[in-house]
C-alpha cells in the first residue's frame, strides 16, 4: 500500500529541478501512506513529474523502488495497491522472454503491459490498484483504477495543469493549486455523507471511476475506457445463471473464498485480520486460520456500553477458531479524541461515523502487523443490509396502490402535520407503529410520490432528504449510475446500486483513509472480482432468503463456526454520536454550528442547520447523522 501523485504541466516551460521539487513536495504529503521509501521521476520536455511514497509489503529490497521504469525504457509507473496474482502472471510472461531483476508485483505489472498492452494486462490483474503509467513513446499518461474501487485516485485540471494523486492533499501541495468548492457536489455530500464519484469536493477535480482507464494525450485531450463494469457482470450473470444445488453452490463459494483469502495472505511483512464476530469478518478469519499453520492474529475494538460492543462476540469466534486475538476496550473519551484528526485523514468531507472505530482498530492492528484483512463487501455482494428487505417490502406495498393514486395518497398524508400523526398513532398499540411516528409517515408519503425505484432507493439511503435546501445556491450533482432504472428483482437492484456507489465511495474510502493514517495495508478478500462474477449468477434466494441476507455465505461459515456464535442482529460500527453531541462534544459542535459562523461562511442555510440541531438536542435520533455531516464539513473547511 502506497501513495502516488504527479502532474503534467502542458505549458512545458518549467525547469527539471523545479518539476522534481514540486513532485517531491506533493508526495511528501502522502508520507503516512508510505513511510518506507520515496521517489520522484520527471520528463522535463513533456512537463511530466511523478512522485511516490512506499509502504514495503512485497519485495522489501530496493528492487521494489518506485517510480519504476520498464525494462524496455518505454513505460514509467507509480502504483498503489497489490496485484495478488503477480506470480502467476510472472510465470506466464517468462516464456515470452521477460526477465526480472526483483520479486515485486510492480515489475510484473510493467512487463505485462509491455507484453500484452495496457487494457489486456489490466484485465488479467487480480487485486486492488490505482496506477499512473507514463508512456514515453506516445507521450501519454494513463490513469487506471481497480474494478471495485478499493484504491482511490483523484485527477483533474487547473489551467495548464493536469494533477493526480491518491489523496487530495497531494494535489493541494502544488503551488499553482487554486481550489474552488463545488457546491453541487456538496449537496450530494449532504445526501450521502460522502462525495459520490465521479465528483470531488472541488470543482474540476474528480475521482476516477472504478474499472476504468483514462488516457491523456500530448495535446491534453482525454479518453476513457471501461475495462470492467458490474452492469456487464449482471447481464452476463442473467444470461448464464448458476445451475447448482444449494450444497454445490456452497462448495463452490467455499473454494472461491479459500482461493481469494490465500492470495491475500501473500506478504513479506506480518499479517493479521480485523474481527468483529459478524458473518463477513468471521468468514475471512475462518478461511485464514484454515490456511495458516500458526494462529492468525486478529484484532477487535470494544466499548463498555453493550449497545455498541462487538468485542464479546468477536472473542467467542476467536476462541473457537484458535486465533491469536487482541482486543482493546475504548472509553468514550478515547474515541472522541480521534475526532480532531478526521478532517486531516479524510481530506474531503466524509461523515460516516464508523470512521472512528475503523481508525481505532487500524491503530490497534498496526502495533503488531503491517497488513490486515477485512470483511468489507459481504453486505453488498450477498445482500446483508436490512434496507434490502425493507426496500423490497416498501416497494411491494407501493405497487399495491394503483399508480395514478400514489401521488394523491402521498400528498394527503403530507397534509397531516407531524404532531397530528403523533397524536393519531398514539392511539394505536406501540408495537404496530413506527418509532418516529409522524416523521416516518411523512417519509412514507414521500416514497409514495417517488417516480421510480431508483428514486425510492435514493430516499432510503439519504441522510438529508432535501439537501438542496441546506446548501445555498446549488443543485445536487448526481452520479450517472442513478440515471435510468435497471429492471429485475428489487433486492438485486438495491445491491447493484450500493455496489457501485456506497461500497467504493463510503465503505472502501473509509477503510483506505483509516488504515493508511497508520501506515497499515487493508485487504478485502470478499471483493475479488471473481466472487462478484460468481455471486451475480446465483438465484436471488441464495443470497436473500425471506427476511435474512447472506444465506449462502452463512452456509459456508457454518462449516467453520457454529451459527450460534455469529447469528445476531446486524450491528456494524455504530456509536452514540447523538449522546456525545448533547454531552461532552456540545461546546465543540455549537462553535462549528453557530449561526454567525454559518452566515459569514455563506455556504449553508443557518435556519436548516439550526432546526436539525434543535431536533438533536430534543433527542430526535433522525437528526444525529444530519448534524454529524454538517460538523464534518465545517471541521473539514476549518482545516483545509
Amino acid at each position: 500500500m502506497c501513495g502516488l501523485t504527479g502532474f503534467i504541466d502542458f505549458a512545458r516551460h518549467t525547469a527539471e529541478d523545479v518539476l522534481r521539487e514540486r513532485a517531491g513536495a506533493m508526495s511528501e504529503t502522502l508520507r503516512h501512506r508510505g513511510p518506507d521509501d520515496d521517489g520522484v521521476w520527471v520528463d522535463a520536455d513533456a512537463g511530466v513529474a511523478m512522485g511516490f511514497r512506499r509502504l514495503s509489503i512485497i519485495d522489501l529490497s530496493d528492487m521494489g523502488h518506485q517510480p519504476m521504469v520498464s525494462s524496455s525504457g518505454r513505460y514509467v509507473i507509480v502504483f498503489n495497491g497489490e496485484v495478488y496474482n503477480f506470480r502467476e502472471l510472472r510465470d506466464a510472461l517468462a516464456p515470452a522472454g521477460a526477465r526480472f531483476t526483483g520479486s515485486s508485483d510492480t515489475e510484473v505489472i510493467l512487463e505485462a503491459i509491455q507484453a500484452w498492452g495496457l487494457e489486456a494486462a489490466v484485465r488479467r490483474f487480480v487485486g486492488m490498484f490505482a496506477i499512473a503509467l507514463w508512456d514515453r513513446e506516445e507521450r501519454t499518461l494513463h490513469l487506471v483504477r481497480d474494478r471495485i474501487g478499493v484504491k482511490p485516485l483523484y485527477w483533474g485540471r487547473q489551467g495548464n495543469l493536469l494533477l493526480f494523486g491518491s489523496e487530495l492533499k497531494a494535489l493541494r501541495a502544488h503551488p499553482d493549486w487554486r481550489p474552488e468548492i463545488d457546491r453541487d457536489a456538496l449537496v450530494a455530500y449532504f445526501r450521502h455523507a460522502y462525495v459520490p464519484a465521479p465528483f470531488s469536493i472541488y470543482r474540476g477535480i474528480g475521482k476516477l471511476m472504478p474499472g476504468t482507464i483514462v488516457s491523456i494525450g500530448p495535446d491534453g485531450t482525454d479518453q476513457t475506457t471501461t475495462y470492467w463494469s458490474l452492469a456487464a457482470q449482471l447481464e452476463a450473470g442473467g444470461a448464464d445463471p448458476l445451475d447448482a444445488t444449494e450444497d454445490e453452490a456452497a462448495d463452490r463459494l467455499d473454494q472461491l473464498l479459500r482461493e481469494s483469502v490465500e492470495l491475500r495472505m501473500v506478504s513479506d511483512v506480518p499479517l493479521g485480520a480485523f474481527l468483529s464476530g459478524g458473518i463477513d469478518s468471521s468468514t475471512v478469519v475462518a478461511q485464514m486460520q484454515a490456511l495458516s499453520p500458526q494462529p492468525v492474529k486478529t484484532f477487535t475494538i470494544g466499548f463498555e456500553d453493550d449497545t455498541f460492543n462487538e468485542a464479546k462476540d468477536a472473542k467467542r469466534v476467536a476462541e473457537h477458531l484458535g486465533t491469536d486475538h487482541t482486543e482493546l476496550y475504548v472509553r468514550p473519551g478515547e474515541a472522541q479524541d480521534i475526532i480532531p484528526s478526521l478532517s486531516e485523514w479524510y481530506d474531503e468531507p466524509f461523515a460516516d461515523a464508523s470512521q472512528i472505530p475503523t481508525a481505532l482498530v487500524s491503530e490497534l492492528a498496526r502495533r503488531d502487523v503491517t497488513v490486515s484483512l477485512s470483511g468489507d463487501g459481504g453486505d453488498e455482494l450477498f445482500g446483508g443490509y436490512d434496507r434490502y428487505v425493507q426496500g423490497r417490502d416498501i416497494w411491494a406495498r407501493i405497487h399495491a396502490i394503483p399508480a395514478p393514486a400514489r401521488p394523491v395518497v402521498g400528498a394527503l398524508m403530507r397534509t397531516i402535520p407531524v404532531g397530528a400523526w403523533n397524536t393519531i398513532l398514539s392511539l394505536v398499540p406501540a408495537h404496530l407503529t413506527p418509532g418516529q411516528k409522524g416523521r416516518t409517515m411523512h417519509w412514507l408519503a414521500g416514497n409514495l410520490m417517488s417516480g421510480n425505484f431508483n428514486e425510492l432507493f435514493h430516499r432510503l439511503v439519504s441522510i438529508w432528504d432535501a439537501p438542496e435546501t441546506l446548501v445555498l445556491g446549488a443543485r445536487e450533482a448526481k452520479s450517472p449510475v442513478w440515471d435510468g432504472e435497471r429492471q429485475g428483482d428489487t433486492v438485486e437492484r438495491m445491491m447493484y446500486l450500493d455496489s457501485v456507489t456506497y461500497l467504493p465511495d463510503d465503505i472502501l474510502a473509509k477503510l483506505d483513509r483509516a488504515s493508511m493514517a497508520f501506515s497499515l495495508e487493508a485487504r478485502d478478500p470478499l471483493l475479488d472480482h471473481r466472487l462478484f462474477d460468481f455471486a451475480w449468477r446465483l438465484p436471488v434466494d441464495y443470497r436473500v432468503r425471506g427476511d435474512k441476507g447472506k444465506w449462502l455465505l452463512r452456509q459456508v461459515l457454518g462449516r467453520y463456526v457454529p451459527p450460534e456464535l455469529t447469528e445476531r442482529p446486524k450491528q456494524g460500527f455504530s456509536l452514540p454520536i447523538g449522546d456525545w453531541l448533547r454531552g461532552p462534544l456540545r461546546g465543540w459542535a455549537e462553535d462549528l454550528l453557530s449561526e454567525t459562523r454559518l452566515a459569514e461562511d455563506g455556504m449553508l442555510n443557518p435556519a436548516a442547520v439550526g432546526t436539525a440541531w434543535k431536533g438533536l438536542l430534543k433527542g430526535n435520533s433522525a437528526t444525529d447523522a444530519r448534524i454529524w455531516s454538517v460538523l464534518m464539513f465545517q471541521a473539514w473547511r476549518a482545516r483545509w
